[in-house]
């Protein structure tokens, strides 16, 4: 790979602080969506001890391109104070997530003929849960995870570098276990600010015909089921797929299949290839001609999103007042990152719900979420206390969540928030 080729994308590393341009075409044409004003970090949950300290805000402002369908938003935090040592997301508790990673890593391995000993690598890696379902299946594996969450990776036999990903960081793994057949980059693609630093260390990593998976929100599904909450600071970016081709082209990377899954509700998978004789099958061309006659690169759809965001926003609040006003009792459940974009921006707080519980093995326990100061408890309150209402905030689970909770004995109603609040 010559980096001297790549050097005209170097605007894609955005400086910290307000945005003016497209991050992936440098056009200044960025339209504003919606301003959900200034919110904390997500995942920057607080310490009891600390409950009398005054949080940093930053800017929470939605944009988008007309030229690429996708969104962006308008203010960068600096990855080091996203990406904490303390970052408390773990996908290896969560069911769900689990059974999603062990179908997609058969599906992988067969669609693009991996072998046993074949390197795989996981940007983002996180515990190392993903990267688990391709070892057992006999692939080398490596994994580049920022925070001390690559410790529990690492305590679990997965090779994981405590490192943000980038040319250097592939450098050491390419030095450690060669080059690799497969990249991954699950729920995390949008996060990084320095997207031509992740994209060399993509080509660094690739030998002859290798392949880059990605999965990540995905824009279109966002407009339409109103998912305004999975806009938070770590998502800097919400792809649609022509956003990706053309991203993907800059770097002489092949998109080769595009589908929507069912993971939080609509996400796209995109695979991509260094092998220039590769051909795209026919869902790529499918996926861009939905877009467009969706309205991805025209204001109509965009301004229904903003309608929907503040229709919900107030429908929500007058349930939940409402219920407050007959001494109801109503609790929050789960305590995805998302929440706290729907809990601050309806100024929802303790004056509506009492707490918000999570499963037992969750890092969030005994603190408390950014912004409305909610506490965070263990779920198996729920059973003792029998609350009125119990709104769910890992929404787009609510089908299994429910079940679950109704199996072991829940007896209270559930509210869903979104796309719009329907109570069951």
């Amino acid at each position: 790979m010559n980096i001297n080729n790549y050097k005209i994308y170097k605007f894609q590393n955005l400086k910290d602080g307000q945005q003016s341009y497209c991050q992936i075409t440098k056009k200044n044409n960025l339209k504003e969506v919606i301003d959900l004003g200034d919110q904390p970090l997500a995942d920057s949950l607080i310490e009891k001890r600390n409950l009398n300290k005054k949080e940093k805000k930053y800017p929470l402002k939605l944009l988008r391109s007309p030229t690429l369908g996708y969104g962006q938003l308008s203010y960068v935090v600096p990855g080091k104070k996203v990406y904490h040592p303390n970052y408390p997301y773990r996908p290896g508790i969560t069911k769900e997530i689990l059974m999603h990673y062990s179908d997609q890593v058969k599906e992988n391995i067969k669609k693009l003929k991996l072998k046993k000993g074949d390197l795989v690598v996981d940007v983002g890696s996180n515990d190392g849960s993903l990267l688990h379902h391709y070892s057992s299946f006999g692939m080398n594996v490596a994994g580049v995870e920022p925070t001390n969450i690559a410790n529990i990776a690492n305590k679990n036999k997965i090779y994981t570098l405590k490192k943000f990903f980038n040319l250097s960081s592939s450098n050491e793994i390419v030095k450690k276990k060669g080059k690799a057949k497969l990249i991954t980059s699950t729920n995390v693609y949008a996060h990084m600010s320095t997207l031509h630093d992740v994209m060399l260390g993509v080509l660094n990593l690739m030998d002859d015909n290798s392949y880059f998976i990605i999965e990540n929100h995905y824009i279109k599904d966002i407009l339409e089921y109103n998912q305004y909450d999975s806009i938070y600071h770590e998502h800097i970016r919400s792809y649609s797929l022509k956003s990706l081709v053309y991203l993907f082209n800059q770097y002489n990377l092949k998109v080769v299949d595009a589908v929507v899954i069912d993971r939080y509700n609509g996400s796209i998978k995109v695979i991509a290839t260094n092998n220039i004789n590769a051909k795209s099958n026919h869902r790529v061309n499918n996926l861009l001609r939905i877009e467009k006659e969706y309205g991805l690169y025209n204001s109509k759809v965009w301004t229904k999103f903003r309608s929907n965001i503040v229709k919900s926003k107030k429908n929500l609040r007058n349930i939940l007042i409402d219920l407050k006003k007959q001494n109801k009792r109503v609790v929050g459940n789960s305590c995805p990152a998302r929440c706290s974009t729907l809990l601050n921006y309806c100024n929802i707080g303790v004056d509506l719900i009492n707490y918000i519980a999570e499963q037992p093995t969750s890092l969030k326990l005994n603190k408390f979420l950014p912004g409305v100061r909610l506490p965070i408890i263990n779920n198996q309150i729920l059973f003792t206390e029998q609350p009125d209402y119990v709104l769910v905030l890992a929404w787009h689970l609510y089908k299994p969540i429910i079940k679950s909770l109704k199996e072991r004995g829940l007896k209270s109603k559930f509210i869903v928030p979104l796309p719009q609040p329907i109570i069951i």
